[in-house]
């Protein structure tokens, strides 16, 4: 093989993977958030999520961005291990269609189909259009890519040294090797099953040994997640394991069955025996549906597992722990007494996450405390979490057969989550004043960090009077709440007066002059929110009682 042929072969390996690329930005832009939509709504249900993961990997084509995805998801504590397995099975099913479409030979219209991608993608402005120009023009790439490899490969029919290096690979360990190792190289299983797919097509490869290569690079398809999972939480890390495990149980499988079971590839060659790029693909596809087959009855088993690979820890549980409900557990048929009851006790559960988070939030900007910074921004994926699972246990006792005043009650415990969750999120951008104080180099005067205090101190009355409010139906003491209300507004006033004038007088240093004002306005606005949680039971309309 000369250097030409060479580079002609990595220069189809390249149009390959970039028309792959295309393809797939294409298809996300064109769904736009569909995906992440699709995702965030996988239920508990298992069987959902498999299907859940199929349609993601189909709409983008990429199993490695949806794995990816769903990392993210269980990292900020969106998706549980049990709905990651699911849909990281159905990704598995999804992957398999590439090469069931590169198993047709339209290498001859692939000049046609990438003209009309790129005309479509350069001169026509609609947005839409544009992105189905790209998945068009991606198509296109694809598949003069591998018309390109097909043409680079047929002198290495004739190489020595290359039909010597195959040789080696007719032993299915080392098959199954190269497999994982040429699948950690591009990053791709769905590129390198196409690529042993065309090497098949073109005789390089025998059937069978390129079937222990695809097996092979299932494995390999986990690596990107591995190296995803290097930056994720101990949750993050797990989803990379199980995706892990399942794949190693999948290859064991798949190795026991076609060397107790020689008939069974007999067969799958059987369904289209005039082509050996079918038979592969089909292979694939049989395999993965075959796998979460037999491992999704035991998916319970591969999540323990992988939490046993990377243990839990007591802050992760409990973590794990406060982020469950813990009162509004049962379902509908309660008395409405109970059911508000419950609720309530779970608002306050999460009000006291968020008020302490707040706390922790201003400690950590007074002392720069890193620890206590994160800290507060899991706080504030927790208050996050819960808001989103008590409002949804909420818009289900709306539509319950309870009074009017009930049905008034729990709108107003719909508002009270919203605000609790943005006092939460006031903590959240307290943290990032100090990352962004400490950044900037800026500096905020002593006598304004007084000043930050005082009404730290004050906001913080106002919350804890809310609060004592709320849980005790102590509505005769809403004049104290706004008195402590109206408190925060007149030092936040004053303090900006004081600040302006140190600003005048080059007492302060203007660089850290927004800092001060962002911080004062989330202060403010936390003790907004408490008077709207101290009053909230007590606005229901006179008719309604």
């Amino acid at each position: 093989m000369t250097i030409y042929e060479f580079f002609t072969l990595m220069g189809g390996v390249g149009l390959f993977l970039y028309g792959m690329s295309i393809m797939s930005t294409g298809l996300k832009n064109a769904a736009g958030d569909k995906m992440r939509g699709i995702l965030e709504h996988a239920t508990a249900n298992r069987f959902v999520s498999v299907v859940v993961g199929v349609l993601v990997t189909l709409l983008i084509q990429s199993s490695s961005a949806t794995d990816m995805m769903v990392i993210s998801f269980v990292n900020s504590g969106l998706m549980t291990l049990m709905q990651a397995i699911g849909v990281i099975m159905g990704a598995n099913i999804g992957t398999t269609i590439t090469a069931q479409i590169t198993a047709f030979n339209l290498g001859a219209y692939a000049p046609m189909i990438l003209f009309i991608g790129a005309a479509m993608f350069l001169f026509l402005k609609r947005n839409t259009v544009k992105h189905v120009g790209s998945i068009i023009m991606g198509f296109g790439m694809l598949f003069f890519g591998i018309s390109v490899i097909k043409s680079a490969i047929v002198p290495l029919s004739r190489s020595e040294e290359f039909i010597s290096f195959l040789s080696t690979l007719e032993n299915p360990a080392l098959a199954v090797l190269f497999g994982v190792a040429f699948t950690a190289l591009l990053q791709s299983s769905s590129s390198s099953v196409v690529i042993f797919q065309t090497f098949a097509i073109q005789g390089l490869l025998g059937y069978k040994m390129t079937v222990y290569l695809v097996i092979g690079a299932a494995i390999g398809s986990v690596t990107p997640n591995i190296l995803a999972a290097l930056t994720t939480n101990r949750n993050g890390k797990r989803t990379a394991a199980l995706n892990l495990l399942f794949n190693l149980i999948r290859a064991t499988i798949m190795i026991l069955l076609i060397n107790l079971f020689p008939g069974f590839l007999t067969m799958i060659q059987n369904l289209t025996p005039d082509s050996i790029g079918h038979q592969v693909a089909n292979t694939h596809t049989i395999f993965a549906i075959l796998a979460v087959l037999i491992e999704f009855p035991i998916a319970g088993l591969i999540v323990r597992l992988s939490e046993k690979i990377i243990p839990m820890k007591p802050e992760e549980s409990r973590q794990r722990e406060e982020r469950k409900l813990h009162y509004m557990v049962q379902g509908g048929g309660l008395p409405e007494a109970v059911a508000m009851q419950q609720a309530k006790m779970e608002i306050l559960r999460m009000g006291k996450i968020a008020r302490d988070n707040l706390k922790n939030a201003i400690e950590s900007f007074f002392t720069q405390d890193d620890k206590l910074a994160e800290a507060v921004l899991e706080a504030e994926e927790t208050v996050d979490i819960l808001t989103e699972a008590i409002q949804s246990k909420l818009i289900a006792l709306r539509a319950a057969d309870y009074s009017s005043k009930v049905h008034s009650q729990v709108s107003q415990l719909i508002l009270v989550a919203s605000d609790i969750e943005r006092i939460s999120d006031h903590a959240e951008n307290i943290v990032e004043y100090e990352d962004q104080l400490r950044n900037s180099k800026a500096v905020i005067s002593e006598a304004g960090m007084n000043d930050l205090r005082r009404l730290a101190e004050a906001s913080m009355k106002a919350i804890d009077m809310a609060f004592l409010i709320f849980e005790n139906d102590a509505f005769f003491l809403l004049p104290e709440a706004e008195k402590l209300e109206q408190e925060v507004d007149d030092i936040q006033k004053e303090i900006i007066n004081s600040h302006i004038q140190r600003l005048m007088q080059v007492a302060c240093d203007p660089a850290g002059g927004v800092i001060y004002t962002d911080i004062s306005t989330d202060l403010e606005r936390c003790s907004d929110h408490a008077i709207n949680i101290a009053g909230a039971l007590a606005e229901i309309p006179e008719e309604n009682k």
